[in-house]
């Protein structure tokens, strides 16, 4: 049975279409997708993030356990920052992508997609039991509201004294936000500015209500899961379970920068990602977006001359582009005449690089 979110009742109000989404009960749409779409990158939206995992990593070597269990220098993060990471295993493979938050000098938040942060909370506990450091996960005490779009700012603004205009992007900080204690995080999956609010569970619906209240009349809608997977698509964002698994690498990913081979120390996986990381992956990702108007989906062949040359991740129309695109692992070295099988016809499709749009 699907888990609920804290603000279940709120989206059976706004008649959400509901759908099971990693174990959790998630709105899938409140109304038209391409209408939420539309307002999170022309105004703003309001999402339930509550199903991600909040585990967190304390005492004098967190930063050591960090800087082993995972491949990025968490060490060198400064009190108040975050940075995009991942766990991987032995092998090398992505057992999921991350975005750690220090929160203090012996404290940090590790974010985990709802499909792994069980998993990965397990992994941290096992890779850190040799450190002065205690994993605990959270994540049932907190519920996860984003502001997202260029209006973002001028909306939390009306309901916070925090710092806004000088909080960095891939950056947090703790706030008042409506008279309700919140870790307010310069993060996103929608490639605009915006906001997550890290909340406890009593506080989401009071929070979500004043939020709707202010923002209603900048052009702020609510927006779920499809309108956030259009979003992430365009922004060239990767989705655990379709463009990142435990066989592929964060270099097969195009993301091998996020290893970093040059902080002290081992860290798991370490071997296995120096020994690929000047191989040239067999397949890269890339974007693709269709010369005619049928959309290439998830698991769908992509064929040059009639060959196989690779595998649709996630596609979708593109309400910015107008026209159907996708991301693809595709052949090292095919650069174009490709095509995605789409129920055994060939429809053509240009190579480009990601992402498909970047906001100005």
């Amino acid at each position: 049975m699907s888990r609920p979110t804290p603000l279940r009742d709120v989206h059976e109000s706004l008649g959400a279409t509901l759908t099971d989404f990693a174990g959790w009960l998630m709105p899938l749409r409140y109304g038209s997708e391409s209408a939420e779409h539309t307002a999170v990158r022309q105004a703003a939206g309001l999402f339930d993030l509550s199903h991600m995992g909040e585990i967190f990593v304390t005492g004098p070597q967190a930063a050591l356990a960090l800087d082993y269990a995972l491949v990025g220098h968490l060490s060198a993060l400064t009190p108040g920052r975050a940075r995009y990471t991942m766990i991987v295993n032995p092998g090398g493979g992505v057992i999921d992508d991350l975005i750690v938050y220090r929160l203090q000098d012996d404290e940090f938040m590790v974010v985990a997609n709802a499909s792994n942060y069980e998993k990965v909370a397990d992994e941290l506990v096992n890779r850190t039991k040799d450190f002065d450091a205690t994993v605990e996960d959270r994540s049932d005490q907190y519920a996860l509201i984003a502001v997202q779009g260029p209006r973002a700012q001028e909306i939390l603004s009306q309901l916070t004294d925090a710092d806004l205009e000088n909080l960095k992007y891939y950056a947090g900080l703790p706030g008042v936000v409506d008279g309700r204690q919140a870790l307010i995080a310069r993060t996103g999956y929608t490639g605009e500015d915006g906001f997550e609010l890290f909340v406890a569970n009593q506080d989401a619906v009071p929070l979500w209500e004043a939020l709707t209240r202010i923002g209603t009349p900048y052009g702020m809608i609510p927006a779920g899961l499809s309108a956030r997977d259009t979003l992430r698509l365009e922004a060239g964002m990767p989705l655990y379970g379709n463009e990142l698994n435990t066989e592929l690498t964060p270099f097969d990913a195009g993301l091998g920068r996020v290893v970093k081979f040059d902080k002290p120390g081992d860290f798991v996986g370490r071997a296995a990602l120096e020994a690929v990381k000047e191989t040239p992956p067999r397949r890269r990702l890339v974007g693709l977006v269709a010369q005619g108007r049928r959309v290439p989906r998830h698991g769908y062949p992509v064929t040059k001359d009639g060959t196989v040359v690779g595998e649709v991740t996630s596609g979708a129309p593109s309400q910015t582009l107008g026209k159907p695109i996708a991301m693809a692992y595709v052949d090292t070295g095919v650069q174009e005449g490709l095509a995605v099988d789409i129920r055994g016809s060939q429809e053509p499709m240009d190579l480009v690089e990601l992402p498909f749009y970047r906001r100005k």
